[in-house]
């Protein structure tokens, strides 16, 4: 399984196949873990018990061996090799055993090993081991080789017996010697029927247990967990349609019923946001109808104001335009003083301001559309203070103030609007 399909798998699917998964997997790996100890401590428990089973026939293998050997000449030989199997429970009936002597060399056939695994285990006895274990899977075997120890009841039955020393001296046999060696075959079939049926039943007892597992944290997780979620995505749905009657109903007395209510206030405290909102753009809706009104009726004055405007001025320049002729006809008259010809200078000069003055009013509708436009010129910032000044001196001189002017005579030509800057002049 690649990264992209495990990130998918975990990351990008519902919540529900994601618990089952995880859970699933993790169950199944238990299972398996479970399953490997149990084999384990199985098979420890069946090698022991194989070992055990052996162990304590040898005791009997060699009363029957004596028992037979001691009445070998009865009639009752027979019953006496028969009665050992007989005795034993069924499981042990199919065991086979051999009793080989301790020097193979000193031994007729029947008493030493017959093949190549029988000789390496009585060399280890002989070298000290008390047993030895041997499995044989061609054959489906298991072979035990225990050491046999002279004890004081073998001395007292067998006194004469002796034994030939490596430097070739015969000597008697002591306690606790080695005098020989049990070979006991256990057959191992019956043993892997029962293991291998055991194995089955707890393979299947595991798998039984993971689907069982599964499908309870599957109901758990369906009707604990994402009945009660997919209840809320159905309501949030719903508000989102537009339906905010809805209200989440979950009755679990848990952690999903709280949610279920902290939801419902805070859909609660949404819908009054809302009327409030709605409250709100009402007010909103009515002052801009008044503000609609309010500019109608501004327009409306604005109107009157500029044809009040032009028809002043149209009325005012009438008789302006009357007197700047009659200042005309008097400044070409002959008889009049250099006194009398520069007030009538004034007169037209102060009329042809208040010309323009009025002209300037005409303008302020330009002016409030941005369409002002200025008469750029090129004057002597002298000669207009000298005509302003002009203009005022009969002011001046009724007022008994004295005027008096001056110029700089290295101030520059301006080039300016002369008529603005006259009428700034004349304000100030």
């Amino acid at each position: 399984m690649s990264y992209r399909t495990l990130k998918r798998l975990l990351g990008e699917t519902n919540f529900e196949l994601k618990c089952l998964t995880l859970f699933g997997v993790g169950l199944t790996l238990l299972a398996v873990i479970t399953f490997a100890l149990y084999w384990w401590r199985t098979s420890e428990l069946i090698d022991a018990q194989n070992r055990t089973t052996a162990r304590l026939m040898i005791s009997p293998i060699i009363l029957e061996k004596h028992w037979t050997w001691s009445e070998s000449e009865s009639e009752f030989i027979e019953i006496i090799r028969r009665l050992p199997a007989e005795l034993q429970p069924e499981d042990l009936r199919d065991y086979k055993w051999e009793l080989y002597k301790a020097d193979p060399t000193a031994a007729d056939a029947e008493h030493r090993p017959t093949d190549q695994l029988g000789y390496e285990a009585l060399e280890a006895i002989r070298r000290g081991a008390a047993e030895v274990v041997k499995k044989v899977p061609e054959r489906n075997e298991y072979q035990y080789y225990g050491a046999v120890y002279a004890t004081s009841l073998c001395i007292d039955c067998h006194y004469h017996a002796t034994r030939t020393t490596a430097d070739g001296q015969t000597v008697k046999v002591k306690e606790g010697e080695l005098i020989g060696m049990a070979k006991i075959t256990l057959p191992l079939e019956r043993t892997e029927e029962t293991l291998h049926s055991t194995n089955a039943f707890v393979i299947t007892a595991e798998f039984v247990k993971v689907v069982l597992a599964i499908l309870a944290v599957y109901l758990v997780i369906r009707y604990v967990i994402t009945k009660p979620v997919l209840h809320l995505k159905k309501v949030s749905d719903a508000i989102a349609h537009g339906n905010l009657d809805m209200r989440a109903d979950i009755r679990t007395g848990d952690e999903f019923e709280e949610l279920s209510h902290a939801f419902n206030r805070m859909l609660r405290h949404l819908v009054t946001v809302q009327e409030e909102l709605r409250e709100l753009n009402a007010d909103l809706d009515a002052k801009v109808d008044e503000l609609a009104q309010v500019n109608l009726k501004l327009y409306e004055m604005n109107k009157l104001k500029n044809e009040f405007l032009a028809t002043m001025s149209h009325e005012l320049r009438t008789p302006l335009n009357s007197i700047l002729g009659f200042s005309d006809v008097l400044a070409n008259a002959e008889n009049l003083t250099d006194r009398q010809k520069r007030y009538v200078a004034n007169i037209t000069t102060a009329g042809r301001t208040l010309l323009a003055m009025i002209n300037d009013v005409l303008d302020l509708a330009k002016i409030e559309a941005g369409k002002m436009e200025l008469q750029v010129t090129e004057f002597s910032i002298r000669d207009l203070i000298e005509r302003q000044a002009g203009a005022m001196q009969p002011l001046a001189e009724k007022k008994n103030i004295e005027l008096t002017w001056d110029v700089d005579p290295g101030v520059p030509t301006l080039k300016q609007d002369a008529g603005k800057l006259q009428q700034i002049l004349n304000n100030l």
